[in-house]
């Protein structure tokens, strides 16, 4: 293993602790390979990559995934204490929350099932797939050189089939339930912290809401029919009253009425990240709300219904599960969900999810997690080195940008590290070849922004 430099060992030196020494050693090998590999993220394809497919024990590496003794949650904890002290120290901790498939084929592997893909599926047609579900959860940080906020993956899980739940004889957990014990999880870590999840309409789910507004409060942000039945909070009991309390007070109009109330106040405000717009000029309006269904699944909250002026967009309505939080908070908080679908694409753009192989449980169980959270330490790498000197851009005749990309973001990194004795190269003079300065570097520019 090459001897890294400070800007490489202050991100990843926290992480040792997790594994003994010979572990952490193969674990330093497999994530300078992940990072410079261009295309799969197989071990096989990292050992060649680094030079070592003669390397006569290479089943440790494998090893390293299947049957190594480590914590997959320890190490979700250390990384993102990192990505807080370097991107929010402080003030509320926003989070994206979403799960995502990767497609998988193989009779070994047991925790795969057939679910709707989000990708080839559209409103009116329905494509299945087989693989893998996975929970994710992200922080939605601004990155300073970017100008703009990304979502860095932090903690990952497996949501198996309800199938393999039976195989197994355990009680299956649904996408709700995994989703509530990783939140809960995060906030034993971070106690002092306040915690506000954005999450897409599948998570409206009222029950799972509610739990998480009992006890510890945790606050949610998602999407909210306009159908939904909202009521106003029961009024209170009265002196002498008899008879059970109220759950819930008077029916207010739905939200597809109030579109139609001619003075219903749309209030016009602009938001400064919209969905890859800047300075996107919308029309809102607000209220608080009983969002009803049954005594145990019913939460109160604020509800932002917003517009577009130029009819671009369907008018859609947002959920708050805090009614203290302001309705600009909300729009300017929600749209940044959407960097969470750009983190799942770029994952596997350049990171290689997918193209892995294992079908062992244990390795299936870490090596997506592992990759998604690549990302995030191939971010915190980025911001070091950038932090030190200028940011490089890459751009073309046919597409032009001003701010870096996560390709920007990791070609920075694969650059150093390939200037760096990685391999074990001969020191014999008669196999140095000499390469033109023009073709070296559209060489090393093929290698730093391959897919």
């Amino acid at each position: 293993m090459f001897k890294a430099p400070k800007w490489f060992t202050d991100v990843i030196a926290p992480f040792a602790e997790m594994f003994t020494r010979p572990t952490w050693i193969n674990a330093q090998t497999l994530l300078v390979g992940s990072i410079l590999a261009p295309h799969k993220r197989t071990v096989s394809a990292l050992l060649t990559l680094l030079g070592l497919s003669d390397e006569a024990g290479f089943a440790r590496f494998h090893r390293f995934l299947s049957r190594a003794n480590w914590s997959p949650l320890q190490g979700s904890r250390l990384l993102l204490g990192q990505l807080l002290a370097a991107f929010v120290p402080d003030g509320p901790l926003l989070i994206g929350l979403d799960d995502t498939l990767e497609r998988r084929r193989g009779k070994k592997i047991a925790a795969r099932g057939i679910y709707r893909d989000p990708v080839r599926s559209s409103h009116g047609h329905f494509v299945k797939a087989s693989g893998l579900r996975w929970l994710s959860l992200m922080l939605l940080a601004p990155i300073p050189q970017a100008g703009r906020v990304w979502a860095l993956p932090f903690l990952t899980a497996l949501v198996p089939s309800s199938r393999y739940s039976q195989i197994q004889g355990k009680r299956h957990r649904t996408l709700t339930d995994m989703a509530y014990g990783l939140l809960r999880l995060v906030q034993r870590w971070l106690p002092e912290r306040k915690i506000i999840v954005l999450a897409d309409g599948g998570f409206a789910v009222q029950e799972w809401l509610a739990r998480l507004r009992s006890a510890q409060p945790i606050t949610v942000i998602t999407r909210l029919r306009l159908d939904a039945a909202l009521y106003d909070l029961p009024p209170p009991r009265t002196s002498g009253q008899i008879g059970r309390p109220r759950l819930r007070g008077a029916r207010q109009p739905s939200l597809a009425a109030r579109l139609h109330t001619p003075d219903i106040g749309w209030i016009k405000t602009r938001i400064q990240h919209w969905y890859g717009e800047l300075g996107r000029e919308v029309e809102w309006c607000s209220g608080t709300a009983l969002w009803y269904h049954s005594a145990r699944k019913s939460v109160y909250g604020r509800w932002v219904m917003v517009r577009d002026p130029l009819g671009r967009f369907h008018t859609q309505v947002l959920f708050c599960t805090d009614p203290e939080i302001s309705a600009d908070d909300i729009l300017n908080w929600f749209p940044m969900r959407w960097q969470v679908e750009v983190t799942f694409e770029e994952s596997r753009a350049h990171l290689g999810v997918e193209t892995g192989r294992g079908w062992a449980a244990p390795t299936i169980a870490r090596t997506t997690p592992l990759l998604l959270g690549l990302f995030s330490i191939v971010t915190l790498l980025a911001q070091r080195l950038w932090s030190q000197g200028s940011v490089e851009i890459r751009a073309s005749a046919w597409y032009s940008k001003t701010l870096p990309t996560f390709s920007d973001a990791l070609a920075t990194v694969r650059r150093v590290l390939w200037r760096l004795p990685t391999f074990a190269v001969s020191r014999s003079s008669q196999d140095t070849v000499k390469v033109p300065r023009q073709v070296f570097e559209r060489m090393s520019d093929a290698l730093c922004y391959a897919a």
